[in-house]
């Protein structure tokens, strides 16, 4: 087998974040909830943002951020996910290409769906309430999957929000068995409890067949997947169906997961939490990248706890600084 000359591939959704601040009440009057990821149709995202505050947009998107991370530790990595010719897309594309990520996926002509955008609310507390118009991520399909980047990439990893959309569930397979059959590895994030209640028998047999050789979730999402209320039940039932998994749980840090046995991992400290969105995405960013350049695996969480750190002590999903030096600053031979 030859050696493949990208770290990770990413494959999701392709939205614009707008982040406001907002106060608890706001979130009360809106009837939304807190902390949760909801889809919207255009009219609806409409409506929240003329009920924003002040705003900011960056490009987001759970598999972008991660790929946006992955750059940043200096990284070879690409993207594959669905915009529009339209402003926001062309927003999108241009970002993705300037932190040095290959994206060449073909936009939709305008004039159709256009490109998505969440409508996030930042309370005091750092958390965040997304409102998603999926646009057009719903025309992502196996076309849009290049067979000879996918067996050309270490690990393709992709967001559990893909689901929504039947074309994109087809793409999923094509470049998961693109990438087994070059003996390559695949990835899934679970990205939501949300997500994970509709899903939850796709994505179990995801994992039991072997399709998934690596699965991040977070500790709602894989009680949620389990259909239980003990963490510590739904991580033993996670060992004993997984081949690698990497379980967040905030400020305690994370457990790393094989068949082996279960190891928790210490957070990084954070002084003060401005914006948890995309913590998440970066640490899976510090993971996959570990992983995918021979880190022992107690060290790949540890990085990944350490640029998850980052992104949550300013707004926006994504890096503020060089992940890369903060790495280095922090011990890590990259």
């Amino acid at each position: 087998m030859t050696e493949a000359r990208l770290d990770v591939l990413g494959i999701g959704n392709a939205i614009v974040d707008i982040l406001a601040r907002a106060e608890d009440d706001f979130i009360v009057e809106q009837k939304l909830n807190k902390g949760s990821m909801r889809l919207v149709d255009m009219t609806e995202s409409k409506r929240l943002y003329e009920a924003m505050g002040p705003a900011i947009e960056a490009s987001g998107g759970s598999a972008g951020n991660t790929i946006a991370g992955i750059a940043s530790l200096g990284g070879a990595c690409a993207y594959v996910g669905k915009v529009a010719d339209d402003e926001l897309g062309a927003v999108y594309r241009h970002d993705m290409r300037a932190i040095g990520a290959r994206f060449d996926v073909a936009p939709l002509p305008a004039g159709t769906l256009p490109t998505a955008r969440s409508m996030i609310f930042i309370t005091p507390d750092g958390e965040r309430t997304m409102n998603t118009y999926l646009g057009a991520c719903h025309a992502l399909g196996p076309e849009d999957i290049d067979e000879a980047l996918v067996a050309d990439t270490k690990i393709t990893y992709f967001e559990g929000f893909l689901w929504d959309a039947p074309s994109a569930r087809d793409a999923f397979y094509k470049a998961a068995s693109i990438a087994h059959k070059a003996g390559r590895k695949v990835s899934l994030t679970l990205s939501d409890a949300f997500c994970v209640d509709r899903f939850r028998a796709d994505f179990g047999r995801l994992l039991r067949d072997g399709t998934i050789d690596l699965l991040f979730a977070n500790d709602g999402e894989l009680k949620s997947f389990y259909e239980t209320s003990s963490f510590g039940a739904a991580l033993e039932a996670l060992r004993s169906e997984c081949r690698l998994a990497a379980v967040t749980v905030g400020s305690e840090g994370s457990f790393v997961v094989t068949p082996d046995g279960i190891e928790q991992v210490p957070a990084t400290e954070v002084e003060h939490v401005v914006d948890t969105t995309g913590a998440g995405d970066l640490y899976a960013s510090g993971f996959l990248y570990g992983h995918a350049r021979g880190l022992e695996l107690t060290r790949c969480a540890a990085l990944g706890s350490l640029v998850a750190a980052e992104v949550i002590t300013h707004v926006g999903p994504r890096p503020a600084v060089s992940l890369l030096d903060l790495a280095r600053q922090n011990g890590y031979p990259l």
